[in-house]
């Protein structure tokens, strides 16, 4: 296994900022530190600050977080779901990289991950997921309990796997995409960019970008599109 950006063994008890300060940070939090991590704190954008502690440590402004939290002795995770269908996830990122941070990955010791599998920073990978040989995992995914990532397949950049999803081998997940509850793939299959595949859905061809599919088989919900779930004007 190959990791890209913050390992998520904690070895001699790093120091993590995390950045969220919903249900999900709170996950973060209990997972983190169930491997060692010592979690100082959380942070959120100004405009969203709506309380000033949180699990009994302190929430502070992501804009300044950096003069409490020091990028040189503290990593950071970004710990949101899939809001604004996971871009604003990846926003949140940037904006940490940009102040320093290095982005740490959590990986489950309960997950089984197969040789030759690359998984990227800032990565969410929870209990009894299973990544196969030679599997690629972007930046920025969550992958949530239960699901499998068949051998050979790429995920992109900033995607979310819902619970049990099931995604066969030598597939592509094109980024910023949303995988259902108990969604499935056939073999070889290429999901789009932006593509949301609701919960039961079984998809066996080749997806549009932007696209919403539901149904088995999976079909694309006629007038609908990601764009309004993008912009935060639909949730999922």
């Amino acid at each position: 296994m190959h990791l890209s950006g913050g390992l998520q063994m904690a070895g001699h008890n790093p120091k993590l900022l995390i950045i969220g300060a919903g249900e999900t940070a709170e996950l973060a939090y209990d997972y983190f530190s169930q491997l060692g991590f010592l979690v100082g704190g959380f942070s959120v954008e100004r405009v969203y600050l709506e309380h000033n502690m949180l699990l009994g440590l302190p929430v502070v402004p992501l804009e300044e977080a950096e003069h409490t939290f020091n990028p040189k002795t503290y990593r950071a995770f970004v710990a949101v779901s899939y809001t604004q269908l996971n871009h604003l996830r990846s926003k949140l990122c940037t904006a940490a990289k940009n102040k320093g941070y290095q982005l740490a990955t959590y990986i489950s010791p309960h997950a089984c991950i197969g040789r030759g599998v690359e998984i990227g920073e800032n990565c969410f990978i929870l209990e009894n997921t299973t990544i196969q040989r030679g599997a690629k995992i972007g930046h920025n995914v969550t992958i949530w309990t239960g699901s499998t990532i068949g051998h050979h397949t790429t995920v992109e950049d900033n995607c979310f796997f819902a619970t049990n999803v099931a995604v066969s081998g030598f597939c592509w997940v094109g980024e910023n995409s949303f995988l259902g509850v108990n969604s499935c793939t056939s073999d070889r299959v290429t999901i789009g960019r932006d593509c949301i595949i609701g919960a039961g859905a079984v998809v066996i061809r080749d997806t549009l970008d932007g696209t919403v599919y539901a149904g088995n088989p999976a079909k694309p919900l006629p007038n609908k599109t990601s764009k309004a779930y993008i912009s935060g004007a639909k949730t999922i």
